[in-house]
């Protein structure tokens, strides 16, 4: 990733922090939590007009092979 473009995602990921505070507390419990293979992940997302939709994936061996790499730093450039 270009050093300009991650301090750029950094800058938005630190004010969208600071006006959500317990959305990034729930990514950290999510990533302690004892997500393997076979757990399900369940997305819900309600409009201001009370419209909701959710959609949930039982994850794989794969799944947690992407986690994995994801934690890792593996999406980094060298």
């Amino acid at each position: 990733m270009n050093p300009a473009k991650f301090f750029m995602l950094k800058s938005a990921w630190d004010r969208f922090a600071a006006n959500h505070p317990k959305f990034p507390k729930f990514l950290q419990a999510a990533a302690q939590a004892s997500i393997g293979e076979g757990s399900i992940i369940e997305i819900k997302i309600t409009n201001a007009n009370g419209d909701a939709i959710a959609s949930n994936l039982k994850v794989t061996a794969e799944d947690m092979e992407l986690f994995h790499k994801l934690r890792e730093g593996a999406w980094q450039e060298p």
